[in-house]
């Protein structure tokens, strides 16, 4: 009779250590272990993060879509031909969105520079969780450039939507410590934080990030968001 011990074993093995491919809304100890060991290099690293890169080159988006989602398709076709116009209204740049693990990341990296050892315990401790963000809550950075002032970054407006068309309104906003002003205009980073499952968005769904800038258009935009492509 064949032995399929080793073969269920080594399937085990496999699934427990790889990453997973959804957003985890709250560590456990799997993943946990998994950042950790990236963040160490015992691993690949774990992917922690979407990544868009919305600068215009050549007439296209480096590394992400946009679609216009109010205003008409001219609103999308001026940001592509004219990116570094201001005119009407600044521009994102780059947006990332992260969970738990991302900061459990950056945390594991600064235990390694600290010459420790963090251990999947201590991660998942209490002094390190209060210093991570909220169970089921999602961040969405977004970089952007050309604000007419610092005031006009409260202007933006933003929304995740949900494939069954609602949408869900940040719980928190807030900014990075990076604005400064170049050229005349203002540039830095926005903050969001969302609690989509309590919208009844599943870990691993694709939503969309829904913008209206400062300006005062009829413009909005939407940018395709896949939950399934970090941790």
């Amino acid at each position: 009779m064949p032995n399929l011990t080793k073969p269920v074993l080594l399937t085990l093995t496999v699934l427990l250590s790889a990453p997973a491919l959804a957003w985890v809304p709250k560590l456990e100890e799997v993943t946990a272990k998994n950042v950790i060991d990236g963040a160490y290099g015992r691993r690949d690293p774990v992917s922690t993060f979407q990544a868009l890169n919305l600068t215009v080159k050549e007439g296209k988006f480096a590394a992400g879509t946009v679609n216009a989602f109010a205003g008409g398709e001219k609103c999308v076709a001026d940001w592509l031909a004219a990116p570094s116009n201001f005119a009407a209204g600044s521009r994102p740049q780059t947006i990332t969105v992260i969970g738990q693990a991302d900061q459990l990341y950056f945390q594991a990296q600064a235990a390694r520079d600290a010459f420790g050892n963090l251990t999947t315990a201590d991660a998942l401790g209490a002094d390190l969780v209060s210093k991570r963000m909220p169970d089921g809550q999602l961040r969405v950075d977004i970089g952007v450039k050309g604000l007419p002032s610092e005031k006009a970054r409260q202007a933006y407006n933003v929304r995740l939507k949900a494939a069954d068309g609602k949408m869900i309104a940040p719980v928190r906003a807030t900014f990075v410590n990076d604005f400064k002003q170049d050229a005349g205009t203002w540039q830095g980073t926005l903050v969001y934080y969302f609690e989509p499952l309590k919208a009844g968005v599943g870990a691993s769904d694709k939503v969309e990030l829904l913008l209206r800038t400062e300006a005062d258009s009829n413009c909005a935009f939407s940018v395709p968001l896949d939950l399934g492509s970090f941790s």
